[in-house]
């Protein structure tokens, strides 16, 4: 047992409860909602470091599906003092070096979380807001991906990609609130867990956003980086495709096509087709799994030379943007008509090449890494009821 365990300070988050619940449900949608392309860097805190990047890419007129965030307010609503009671009790049961036993004390958390009723004014504005989105796609019950975006996300000095849950091809208000409670529990995943254990973060300090955004229906997917991931030339952009949703290159189930365009000229400067045999993609049943690529698509680029120079000015706008280095991930929507059908799902500072010291060319020597793709993508996945 940990009896040191960090567990949420209840006192801490009571005032904003309190203050929260006390508003008028007719304001509830200003409180709850916020629309990626209204998307102001004062709401960053309410939204996560997720749907904050989703907001400004849109703000900034990249190609980025429709969608909205839950803010946290909503998630701060379910967190009652018997709640409280009830995950700080678990907590400290804790002992950060059995990690099997705390794997099971997560799914215990999640469990408890997941079981708390959705406030009735939360699931007022998200239907209110699912129902505008499907007005907008022009498209009843529009398929949407529903993501976590936790409000410590990209921080400086941490990194929590990939700990929380997002899932794809949700359809209808209810499958939507149920998703919602499921990225709100994803904050108590045992790798968040432990996580934060190590980097000294409170729980309480750290809360849950939930991004509602339109379903993309991809032919192939991937990320780029707007330097070479191998050397660090920010002359390149290095592109990582493969066929359908990017979970196949993100798991390392697929060796993925990799390329270097020249960020000037456009100029495709190296280019590697791999063999390709599994993609992830929605079946005839409505959900996504993996599948086997027909074998005369194995061998073949997953990418016209056109949409590589596509995805390649994107990642630059968006460096541009941020002003920074980027680590972006990107899809071909095969619904969209060429020349538009490139977007863009994340972009986030790529971290590792610019955290490094600089060092004068004349001492020589390199960094190469080999496929770094795999441990710097968030990976995207759907979590299977028990």
């Amino acid at each position: 047992m940990c009896e040191a365990c960090p567990v949420i300070d209840w006192a801490e988050m009571m005032p904003t409860v309190r203050s929260f619940t006390a508003r008028r449900v007719e304001a509830v949608s200003d409180d709850l909602i916020v629309w990626y392309d209204r998307y102001d860097r004062s709401q960053k805190d309410l939204v996560g470091g997720k749907n904050a990047s989703l907001g400004e890419m849109m703000v900034a007129e990249l190609p980025v599906p429709p969608g909205f965030a839950l803010t946290v307010d909503a998630y701060h609503q379910i967190w009652t003092e018997e709640l409280v009671g009830q995950v700080n009790e678990l907590l400290r049961t804790i002992d950060h070096d059995d990690m099997v036993a705390n794997i099971a004390t997560s799914k215990k958390i999640r469990e408890v979380i997941e079981a708390v009723e959705v406030p009735e004014m939360v699931v007022e504005a998200l239907g209110v807001a699912y129902g505008a989105l499907c007005e907008h796609c022009g498209v009843e019950d529009v398929p949407v991906a529903v993501r976590s975006s936790a409000t410590a996300e990209d921080l400086p000095d941490a990194s929590f990609a990939g700990q929380q849950d997002t899932f794809l091809w949700i359809r209808g208000i209810d499958d939507i609130v149920t998703k919602v409670r499921e990225c709100w529990s994803s904050l108590f995943t045992d790798r968040a867990i432990a996580y934060r254990y190590q980097m000294g973060y409170l729980h309480e300090a750290i809360s849950m956003s939930v991004g509602i955004q339109k379903m993309v229906d991809p032919k192939a997917s991937g990320v780029a980086f707007t330097l070479n991931p191998t050397n660090g030339d920010k002359s390149q952009v290095a592109i990582d495709a493969s066929w359908g949703l990017g979970e196949a290159v993100v798991s390392g189930e697929v060796t993925p096509d990799n390329y270097l365009v020249d960020k000037v000229i456009h100029e495709i400067v190296h280019r590697n087709v791999s063999t390709k045999t599994v993609e992830y993609c929605l079946t005839d049943e409505g959900i996504v799994a993996k599948q086997a690529v027909e074998p005369d698509r194995q061998t073949v680029a997953c990418m016209t030379d056109d949409e590589l120079k596509a995805v390649a000015i994107l990642a630059r706008r968006a460096e541009k943007h941020y002003g920074a280095p980027q680590d972006v991930e990107w899809a071909i929507d095969q619904h969209l008509p060429d020349g538009e059908n490139v977007v863009m799902l994340q972009s986030r500072p790529e971290t590792v090449w610019s955290q490094k010291p600089k060092v004068s060319k004349s001492k020589g020597g390199g960094d190469y890494m080999s496929s770094i793709v795999s441990t710097l993508v968030a990976p995207l996945h759907t979590r299977k009821a028990n």
